[in-house]
């Protein structure tokens, strides 16, 4: 029998994250290569459904672990019942997306079973017969490949971006779907949620933008920002910039993307005015397309960018933003 990589898919309010879609497409890449089986498992109440649009993709195996317990969200049930089901399956590989929710429950988890964590991956690469996962280090100037000498089940999260999630494999054949209903002894669950805390209402989850314009110093004056507001409006995608932006209160922490901030990967990055620090690079680099507008031709974010345009913003994004509502009205 193969070994097995369990992939355990996020779902919040019965709709799957879209940094699971990557976690998977990691699984199938790892499996291909080691030749391991793989399954996903998705928890909660009633997520049946959810279990069935994985099952479309090519995996071995569903398990749609099911109790009244896992809804809402709460770190106790989701260890207790993943303990309770690793111990009975005892996987080689979990993969998890590194996600607020993952990091909240995976210590606990890991911990209960005597096991460690590799974090916050952003590849792999296999030597031999060992597995070596990748970790950014020092606000992402290094790289470090880091194994387990563990015992198996090896946990892993994967940061968002680290893989395409367009990239994952459809099924010739929808997978198994098992239903397990977990048995979460009452007392487990030692603290009660509360309704689901957003900072504001204009607080924006970046991680799941498709279109992002980001801004640097080069914006000059905070009533700059509104030039790229426009263009990002006109886009239909969201606004977001460097730290000393976010730093210099011109926006909200929450739009902040980079090594203290968030990390994105949407399918068009528009920088304006970023030179492109490291810290900066390594929150935005898993964008499938990357224009970059600066007027400095060394920009450091010309070496990541798809497209280069060396200019002045001021002179560029003004009929940019024509243009693009053009193509939108048709004309």
């Amino acid at each position: 029998m193969p070994e097995t990589i369990l992939v355990i898919v996020e779902q919040r309010e019965g709709k799957l994250n879209r940094v699971s879609w990557e976690t998977l497409a990691a699984g199938q890449s790892i499996a291909a290569e080691t030749g391991w089986s793989l399954e996903a498992v998705v928890l909660g109440s009633d997520v049946g459904s959810i279990a069935n649009e994985i099952a479309g993709k090519k995996v071995a195996k569903v398990y749609d672990l099911e109790s009244p317990a896992l809804s809402p969200y709460t770190p106790d049930a989701f260890s207790a019942g993943l303990k309770e089901f690793l111990a009975s399956r005892l996987p080689k590989l979990v993969l998890m997306p590194h996600t607020y929710q993952v990091r909240d429950f995976v210590p606990k988890l890991a911990t209960a079973m005597g096991r460690t964590v590799i974090s916050d991956c952003v590849g792999y690469r296999k030597d031999g017969e060992k597995l070596l996962f990748t970790r950014q280090m020092f606000q992402g100037k290094f790289a470090a490949d880091v194994s387990f000498s563990c015992d198996s089940p090896w946990f892993v999260t994967f940061q968002n971006g680290a893989f395409r999630g367009d990239k994952v494999e459809a099924g010739k054949n929808a997978a198994p779907v098992e239903r397990v209903n977990l048995e979460i002894p009452a007392g487990t669950i030692r603290n009660k949620p509360q309704e689901v805390f957003k900072e504001a209402k204009q607080a924006v989850d970046l991680t799941q933008a498709e279109i992002i314009v980001s801004v640097g110093r080069g914006i000059k004056e905070q009533k700059n920002i509104e030039l790229a507001k426009q263009l990002a409006e006109a886009l239909g995608g969201e606004i977001a910039a460097s730290r000393p932006i976010c730093d210099s209160g011109w926006l909200p922490m929450d739009r902040q993307i980079g090594s203290s901030g968030q990390t994105v990967a949407p399918k068009l990055y528009l920088a304006l005015g970023i030179s492109g620090a490291i810290q900066h690079i390594v929150g935005m680099k898993g964008a499938r397309l990357v224009i970059a507008i600066n007027k400095d031709h060394e920009a450091p974010i010309f070496e990541i960018a798809d497209v280069a345009v060396v200019g002045n913003l001021f002179d560029i994004v003004p009929p940019l933003i024509e243009e693009v509502k053009k193509v939108k009205a048709g004309t």
